[in-house]
């Protein structure tokens, strides 16, 4: 089987690429900045609308049908209405980085 590792990209990752692009800014006004996109994103999806984000990839709302589960200490069944999560699709362009 092939086994790839998968590379993580943290948002203090994020914040020293930016530090290093714009060294003009404060560490402040750059987690300020990330902080501002990323709710605009979340509210923007919460909206039931999608984001785009051109050679990044695009954010939308994913609905996760109702179901039931069994809790395996009680034996007791509960059901789960619907909910919805959010769900990232990577661009081509990230996938071949």
């Amino acid at each position: 089987m092939n086994s790839q590792k998968k590379e993580t990209f943290t948002r203090s990752d994020i914040e020293k690429s930016l530090k290093k692009e714009f060294s003009n800014l404060s560490k402040n006004e750059i987690s300020e900045a990330i902080d501002i996109i990323l709710e605009s994103i979340i509210e923007t999806v919460a909206l039931d609308e999608k984001v785009e984000i051109r050679g990044f990839g695009t954010f939308s709302k994913k609905l996760i049908r109702p179901r039931k589960f069994v809790n395996p200490k009680t034996k007791e069944v509960s059901y789960i209405g619907e909910t919805s999560v959010m769900h990232f699709k990577p661009s081509k362009l990230l996938i071949k980085k």
